[in-house]
């Protein structure tokens, strides 16, 4: 089983692996990410989905220019990820909410 996990990765159809946990067990928030007018939204883009805790990364329309989708432990590790996310360049304002359950 090692040696054909081993052979994946090596010719690229195992990419990366990861670990979700239950959503039982996570906390989610959604933040909403202005950019300054003279940045380059994608380069902002690309540094929120390295962050520890981001799960999605979108490009939107309106009033907020991203939005990302993030899960952790705590609510805490969520503050840490928002901290971070604030000190990136060119982010201007954040505007986040607590996912507190999920419908469907």
């Amino acid at each position: 089983m090692r040696r054909r996990v081993k052979n994946l990765i090596g010719n690229g159809t195992i990419k990366k692996f990861t670990l979700e946990l239950g959503e039982e067990n996570a906390t989610s928030a959604i933040v909403l990410v202005s950019v300054d007018s003279a940045t380059d939204t994608s380069k902002v883009s690309l540094k929120l989905a390295k962050l520890d805790g981001v799960k999605t990364v979108y490009e939107i329309t309106g009033q907020y220019d991203i939005t990302t989708i993030m899960s952790a432990s705590s609510i805490a590790e969520i503050n840490n990820s928002i901290d971070a996310l604030r000190k990136i360049p060119g982010v201007v304002d954040t505007n986040t909410v607590i996912i507190l359950r999920k419908v469907i």
